[in-house]
């Protein structure tokens, strides 16, 4: 049964917002959690308004990662029973990851442990000055399993194997060297540049979006020689052909709007 440790909001000027809403306890992640952050990915997922997705924390913090109490009940579980939820989170990354729209992390405050891949599972991340995060697993006796592969992508090896052995606070502007981040912005300003962000968003045709995430994914970890270029050639003649593509191409040579555009003063 819902619990509203997450919300789901979907507003008609196409920006749908996944709210962690645990802020007694810094947004912390549990069963419930993991419930309904799935549910709302799917939600936004298959929503035609939502085309853009931000990802936010309620209160104080951004994700202190791993709940107090859903750690002492798993400290109990078999190896089976572990093993089972973290499947369950790591398919919740995954789902983050391979959304088919854009999305962007609005994070201020802590952000530890899963609050980090959820961070880096995004495409986009935009955080306050004040913003930090660990990866603090180890300190635990643990490892940062189901986030590694997200995190790993975003910061590399050399800096993985730093912080993540360490557990070390990395502060915002550190997050930002590293890759973890794209942007800084000042508390009173993070609304607003994510607004900024999205608004560049929705000028992207959404197939061609979801096309190039699915490029990205796939270029990033192939060689560059004859596979590859097949692969991009066949892409590229696939969204050509495609009513989105001719839409665009179109529009610009007509040197109008594309008709996925929004109308300008659309809103909530």
């Amino acid at each position: 049964m819902p619990t509203d440790s997450v919300l789901t909001e979907v507003r008609n000027d196409g920006i749908a917002t996944i709210t962690f809403n645990r802020p007694r306890v810094h947004n912390a992640i549990d069963e419930a959690v993991i419930a309904e952050f799935k549910a709302g990915l799917g939600q936004v997922a298959a929503d035609p308004r939502a085309r853009v997705v931000v990802i936010a924390g309620e209160g104080e913090s951004f994700c202190a990662g791993a709940d107090l109490n859903w750690m002492k009940r798993s400290a109990a579980y078999t190896e089976q029973q572990n093993y089972q939820e973290a499947v369950d989170f790591a398919e919740l990354l995954h789902l983050l990851h391979a959304m088919p729209k854009p999305t962007i992390a609005r994070v201020h405050g802590p952000a530890y442990g899963g609050g980090v891949g959820s961070v880096a599972a995004c495409d986009i991340a935009i955080a306050t000055r004040s913003a930090s995060f660990v990866f603090s697993e180890v300190r635990l006796g643990l490892i940062p399993a189901m986030i590694s592969p997200y995190a790993i992508a975003a910061i590399g090896e050399r800096c993985a194997r730093r912080y993540m052995l360490s557990a070390e606070r990395i502060d915002a502007p550190l997050a930002l060297s590293i890759g973890l981040l794209h942007e800084l912005c000042e508390a009173a300003e993070l609304d607003e540049r994510v607004r900024q962000v999205a608004a560049n968003l929705l000028r992207g045709g959404p197939d061609s979006i979801a096309a190039c995430k699915r490029l990205i994914d796939r270029v990033a970890h192939m060689p560059i020689d004859a596979a590859a270029r097949e692969y991009t050639a066949r892409a590229i003649a696939a969204v050509r052909a495609s009513r989105e593509g001719k839409e665009g191409v179109g529009a610009f040579l007509e040197k109008r709007k594309p008709n996925w555009m929004p109308v300008e003063g659309s809103g909530s």
